[in-house]
């Protein structure tokens, strides 16, 4: 008898031993688990600003055509306003600033598929392309009839019936169209004023600051002429509601303009502050 009770007391023991033995992995399990949720949401709570400092580097998108603004130089680096304005945005990010050249026409479609962090090339805001990306503005020009001095286009007016020259996919290609112009695209404003001394157009349509500097810098034989077509906002361009990238760009520039950093990018450039 007392042998019996003693074998069921050993089962006992045993079975509670190994009932424990069994619950263990699936406690371990559901820890693991756990663990790998939490650090799943910990990922997808990062925004993009937390991304980038966490790469060390702000990548930004421009054509490299477009001087002053943006442009390769002698050392084949880029340079210009736009790349100084992204250094010192990078600078108060804490991160490397890496500018890249991608053609104008498909460059938002290279934002869209995040091949780059942010558009910093001059961009100018406007309705159509508000519907795909969000803008912090960061300096004001505007357009311009540009033509040959010995030219007896005087405007806007004139623009019926002539060839006119624009770069392609720019909100001045419109315009031409809407002055009854024929129009004639190039991949850059550059090279439409190159066009122009070569008698292959007879007007141009151009941002009033480049083609200023492109006269004053080339020795071009231009002159602008009637009033300005319109004034632009020019902006850089960020994904669509990423409101972390644009509230620290939006913050950035601010402070820029208030300690006179800003002032003194612009005036290095153009002589002037553009903002």
């Amino acid at each position: 008898m007392k042998k019996a009770f003693c074998l069921l007391g050993l089962l006992f023991v045993m079975g509670g031993l190994f009932g424990c033995s069994a619950a263990s992995p699936g406690n371990s399990g559901q820890a693991a688990t756990g663990t790998a949720e939490q650090s799943t949401d910990a990922s997808a709570s990062k925004t993009h600003v937390d991304k980038i400092k966490e790469s060390g580097q702000l990548t930004m998108a421009m054509s490299g055509k477009y001087p002053p603004f943006n442009f390769v130089n002698k050392n084949n680096e880029l340079d210009g306003f736009d790349v100084d304005i992204a250094k010192e945005i990078a600078k108060r990010m804490g991160v490397e600033a890496k500018p890249v050249t991608t053609e104008w026409d498909a460059i938002i479609a290279g934002l869209l598929t995040n091949k780059y962090d942010m558009i910093l090339g001059s961009m100018a805001i406007t309705e159509e392309r508000q519907k795909k990306v969000d803008f912090v503005q960061y300096y004001t020009s505007g357009a311009n009839v540009v033509v040959p001095n010995d030219s007896a286009i005087t405007g806007k007016d004139d623009l019926k019936g002539v060839v006119v020259g624009v770069a392609l996919g720019t909100t001045y290609e419109k315009k031409a169209r809407e002055f009854g112009a024929e129009v004639k695209t190039y991949s850059s404003s550059v090279d439409t004023f190159t066009d122009m001394s070569n008698n292959r157009v007879k007007a141009v349509i151009a941002d009033k600051l480049i083609a200023a500097n492109a006269i004053k810098e080339k020795g071009f034989p231009f002159k602008l002429v009637g009033e300005p077509l319109y004034d632009e906002k020019c902006g850089i361009a960020v994904s669509k509601d990423d409101t972390a990238l644009k509230d620290e760009l939006e913050k950035i520039l601010e402070a820029m303009r208030q300690d006179g950093t800003y002032t003194k990018i612009s005036e290095k450039w153009f002589g002037i502050d553009i903002r």
